[in-house]
């Protein structure tokens, strides 16, 4: 039996910690049937915490009334049975907590993703969505929800090389700490939460991959990211394109800040013409931001390769190691969820400011932003061993459209322009939508101009059109 003492500054920090997709607070009065609920949603969702003891803030009770201060550990015996009831077997850990300044105790319970597809002791199945522990009654899902637990995750791999010390004293795991449980142990938090194994010691890949300054030193694959600028527009480009390579690695909450600070600043030196000028490329933040994270949290770690992110004058190219898994298929990838690194993705949401604050709507929010910013919407395929996420810096609207707004504001337009704000990469399929605009009276070349220098203008019939609409 462990007993962990909290200081009054932990506890409220946990009374007052939102319930989410790993985390669950229960009164004691919590029945067995609504407990098996909680804990077989996390075991097969991303796992989670629940603890029992401490009222959630919903109840509307100051924090220190949130403390019911069970008198007896022997009395918790009967929540803990509940959860031997479920079949298969979870897999859990349990302390009990004391607080300093109060008497009696709270049960914190840690529920790993499980292997197998759970149900309750009426033979439910419940999966952890956000805040709420859903039923799963469609046999096809119950069936997908089977097939996608067959995988095993490269992060649970144990480094017999690597001392646990690097992990529990480096800078990253202090600071992460620091906001998160200022008072608690570095060794504890890996040991609790499952990024050391509990009888050697030994690191976790996982716990290299958070918290290692130098994760490829450490870890016997390539995890970093390495990003690629070409100056071209060309699907295949040459070596002549190549530009600049960068190398990009560390702790994985930091590498995707940094990541997405690099993209961010190669846009900047890239021109490119948009219907109301030239202008330096640019995407929606929240599209980058959520295309790298997504990237990073769901790679395949066991395939010894960087991420790789190729920036081009018309798109930026994502690639992260490893197939889609389990269910999951370029068709319901927006639908599906499925967490490859469970732990990763759990202990990166515990940050204050979490990378993967709204889980599973990370690439929902990447089409829902390109949208919104007016260009095409990205694409996503498998190629080879990796999944490759397209963004286009294309406008959505039709090219016509599209040229028609440009010469709102400028006086002419040339192939080049046109082919920068429609997307279209042929000259010829440029050349056969200003012919259809000059079929239809609303533009004319421009006199004099020939051959490479060649530009089309508005008619008087074009300027009324747009004056009109």
């Amino acid at each position: 039996m462990q007993t962990t003492t909290i200081s009054d500054t932990d506890f409220a920090a946990i009374a007052d910690r939102d319930e989410s997709h790993f985390f669950d607070l229960k009164q004691f009065a919590v029945s067995g049937k609504s407990l098996q609920k909680t804990a077989v949603a996390f075991s097969n969702a991303d796992g989670g915490e629940i603890i029992i003891g401490i009222k959630d803030k919903k109840t509307g009770d100051k924090v220190e009334e949130r403390w019911e201060g069970i008198s007896d550990i022997e009395q918790l015996n009967g929540h803990l049975q509940s959860l031997f009831e479920v079949k298969p077997a979870l897999d859990i850990r349990y302390e009990f907590l004391k607080r300093e300044a109060a008497p009696g105790y709270a049960l914190r319970i840690l529920i790993e993703k499980g292997s197998q597809v759970c149900v309750t002791a009426d033979g439910t199945v419940y999966q952890r969505q956000g805040a709420q522990s859903l039923s799963v009654k469609d046999q096809e899902r119950i069936l997908q929800l089977n097939f996608a637990k067959g995988a095993s995750s490269f992060e649970d791999t144990l480094l017999a090389d690597l001392a646990a010390e690097q992990v529990v004293e480096s800078p990253e795991l202090q600071s992460f700490l620091k906001d998160y449980s200022p008072s608690t142990d570095p060794l504890e938090f890996c040991l609790n939460q499952n990024l050391l194994d509990f009888k050697t010691w030994q690191p976790r890949t996982v716990s290299a991959l958070l918290f290692h300054s130098s994760p490829s030193s450490v870890v016997p694959r390539k995890c970093a990211v390495k990003i690629t600028r070409y100056e071209t527009k060309e699907d295949d480009p040459e070596r002549d394109h190549l530009a600049s390579q960068w190398t990009l690695e560390g702790p994985s909450y930091q590498l995707i800040h940094s990541t997405v600070a690099k993209i961010t600043e190669i846009m900047s030196s890239i021109e490119v013409w948009a219907t109301d000028g030239l202008k330096k490329l640019e995407y929606p933040p929240e599209a980058i931001w959520e295309t790298i994270v997504n990237a990073v949290i769901h790679r395949d770690y066991s395939i010894s390769d960087d991420i790789q992110i190729l920036v081009f004058n018309n798109r930026i190219e994502i690639l992260s190691p490893g197939k889609l898994p389990g269910y999951v298929n370029v068709e319901n990838i927006l639908e599906a969820r499925f967490s490859r690194n469970p732990k990763m993705v759990r202990t990166l949401n515990r940050y204050k400011n979490p990378p993967n604050k709204d889980l599973g709507e990370g690439l929902n929010t990447t089409f829902q932003k390109m949208k919104e910013f007016g260009l095409k919407n990205p694409i996503i395929s498998e190629e080879g061993n990796y999944l490759k996420v397209l963004l286009p810096h294309s406008s959505l609207a039709a090219p016509t459209v599209a040229i028609m707004d440009f010469l709102r504001i400028h006086a002419q337009i040339t192939n080049r322009q046109a082919r920068d704000i429609t997307g279209i990469k042929s000259e010829n399929l440029v050349k056969v939508e200003f012919y259809k605009l000059r079929d239809e009276g609303h533009i004319e070349r421009v006199p004099d101009l020939a051959g490479p220098k060649s530009a089309w203008q508005l008619t008087e019939q074009g300027k009324l059109y747009l004056a009109q609409t």
